[in-house]
């Protein structure tokens, strides 16, 4: 199984959320993202891509407007991926992804 960690401003990101984009976001890591990290690759409705200007970190479509960006971190269990959650919200996010 994965491992996370969270930014701070990912943490901050996420309490601004309404109840409904929360469930969403969630809904989405868990059905989606984490199938994608154990056997790539993510589907493509997730539209999983590099950001643009950031080598290294990603952006990842949650719902119409939903976006989160993450990293890759060092593996802390073996073998597993270990992401680091940078951002999360609308598009507004990627004016400091």
């Amino acid at each position: 199984m994965p491992t996370w960690e969270t930014t701070a401003r990912f943490e901050k990101d996420i309490r601004a959320l309404g109840s409904d984009q929360l469930g969403r976001f969630r809904t989405c890591i868990a059905e989606k993202f984490v199938a994608g990290l154990s056997d790539p690759p993510f589907l493509p409705g997730l539209r999983v891509k590099g950001v643009q200007g950031y080598p290294g970190v990603f952006e990842m479509t949650w719902a119409p407007d939903g976006r989160a960006t993450f990293e890759y971190g060092e593996e802390i269990e073996p073998a597993e991926p270990h992401i680091v959650w940078r951002r999360v919200g609308t598009h507004d996010i990627f004016y400091a992804p």
